[in-house]
């Protein structure tokens, strides 16, 4: 790989700091685009971006460090998206939408009518909208077990920070979508998403006598399962809750 130039090396003025902050990220993404997190090391981060590993520490923490930036990015991106899809929803549909016998209506197909509904789609729509980014579930599955594990006081302290800000944009979609349901209960919400996805995700890319074993049990493999019981694991959630709160 070719060196960069001396400019990029020296980054002595702000934007030149800023433009090899960005420089790294967007390496430590396309990398992890193409193999699984466990996979990519410190070292070969520092040669794809072509910086020494002392100075690309000087920018970030830990390799971890960098991944949990990864993460955020891509929640920040996400809950965008899962915005976008509740555009032209009118508020407080979700009123008295909960009302009924416990489980009924819990089929995930969305439908328009019966019990329930709107938690379904809403359910549905946070399942769908994170089935599509890979690489944010896989960020998730790891935060807390490997990504955590490895920063100082002070990156912990801002990463938290901004992660308790995504959480809170969640609990208020929630319950613009769903306003019998208090904060405690938005917030509730949202902060299953998270652990739901991260204990699912680790089954989606099984070793090969698993995944062969599972073929002969007749199993669907763990991809084709992965987003019918994120949606099932979402909706059951959701609609409890709501139960609750009509209690």
């Amino acid at each position: 790989m070719s060196s960069p130039p001396s400019e990029f090396r020296r980054a002595r003025r702000p934007e030149q700091v800023e433009a090899r902050r960005r420089a790294i990220l967007a390496t430590a993404r396309e990398t992890l685009l193409e193999r699984s997190l466990a996979e990519v090391s410190l070292r070969e981060l520092s040669d794809r971006v072509g910086l020494a590993k002392s100075n690309v520490l000087r920018y970030f923490d830990s390799r971890e460090a960098i991944f949990l930036e990864v993460l955020e990015t891509e929640w920040s991106s996400w809950l965008d998206a899962l915005e976008g899809e509740g555009e032209g929803e009118g508020e407080g549909e979700g009123e008295g939408e909960g009302e009924g016998e416990s489980g009924e209506g819990a089929e995930a197909d969305g439908g328009s009518g019966g019990p329930y509904a709107v938690e379904i789609r809403f359910a549905t729509s946070v399942a769908d909208t994170l089935c599509v980014r890979p690489l944010l579930c896989e960020l998730i599955s790891a935060m807390a077990g490997v990504l955590e594990r490895n920063i100082s006081i002070g990156f912990a302290r801002d990463f938290k920070q901004r992660a308790a800000a995504h959480t809170d944009r969640l609990a208020a979609l929630v319950r613009t979508r769903l306003p019998q349901l208090d904060e405690t209960a938005a917030g509730h919400f949202a902060g299953a998403v998270f652990v739901i996805t991260a204990g699912m995700w680790p089954y989606v890319n099984p070793t090969e006598a698993v995944a062969t074993v599972t073929a002969e049990m007749g199993y669907p493999t763990a991809a084709e399962a992965f987003p019918l019981q994120l949606r099932e694991g979402f909706i059951t959630h959701l609609i409890g809750l709501t139960a609750r709160a009509a209690s």
